[in-house]
């Protein structure tokens, strides 16, 4: 590492690893002490057609963003030329199939909030670690986009060759902050509202990601009886007794 900075090394190095240890010790401890807590705290039965709306649209959307960010930051620019998916391909892939996430994302997240906003329960419903998780989220989706529009669509910098290189050196555990010192202002700030993202995440609803109902598959079926009178008069062992 070269010209390295204290600024540059607490920003791109120290922070970085103390989130990652927040993160995963944070939902070990919410795991073990509330562990009934680890829930979306689902506000379905205030208000369901925006929900309906608004909450698939955001879904998808992240789905769509996070694969993204698995081939953009996991796989070296190297190995897509190597398979013939070269830059001009691959800058049009992302754009389209990136516009088309972002914008599911982003209009599912302003459904939302209004929803949380305008329904009076909802709202009631709405606890302080929830407003700070939107104001972050929203924070992350806003500079991503500037991000991708401002650096990448419209100016010349290659994400591929600069913040995906810090990424897998991170994960490598020899990061050079110099790589992300060089990156440009909207990159650096959707990478440190994202890290404030996973620093909160364990202590928010954002934890039900991780609750896979497992259980579903081997659990004993639900049998459900009709509780209409005339259908249980007909069953063996329904039948009313007299005083």
């Amino acid at each position: 590492m070269t010209d390295v900075t204290i600024p540059g090394l607490l920003l791109w190095v120290v922070v970085p690893y103390m989130v990652l240890a927040i993160f995963v010790l944070g939902h070990v401890w919410r795991f073990r002490h509330d562990r009934f807590g680890w829930t979306t705290r689902s506000s379905q039965i205030y208000e369901s057609r925006l929900l309906a709306i608004g909450s698939p649209l955001f879904h998808f959307g992240i789905i769509g963003i996070f694969f993204g960010h698995v081939v953009g930051l996991g796989i070296p620019k190297s190995w897509m030329d190597a398979i013939g998916i070269h830059d001009h391909v691959y800058h049009l892939m992302a754009v389209i199939i990136g516009l088309a996430a972002a914008v599911a994302c982003v209009g599912g997240l302003l459904i939302l909030l209004y929803r949380r906003r305008t329904n009076r329960r909802v709202f009631g419903a709405t606890t302080s670690g929830d407003k700070l998780m939107y104001l972050v989220l929203t924070a992350v989706i806003v500079f991503g986009v500037l991000a991708t529009v401002v650096h990448s669509v419209f100016g010349d910098y290659d994400y591929r060759e600069g913040v995906s290189v810090w990424f897998r050196q991170f994960w490598s555990f020899r990061p050079d902050p110099v790589t992300m010192g060089q990156a440009p202002i909207f990159f650096q700030l959707h990478v440190l509202s994202a890290l404030a993202l996973f620093a909160i995440w364990p202590f928010t609803r954002l934890v039900h990601v991780f609750a896979v109902p497992l259980g579903y598959l081997t659990r004993p079926y639900i049998v459900y009886r009709s509780k209409d009178p005339r259908k249980e008069a007909e069953r063996r062992g329904w039948e009313k007794v007299s005083f």
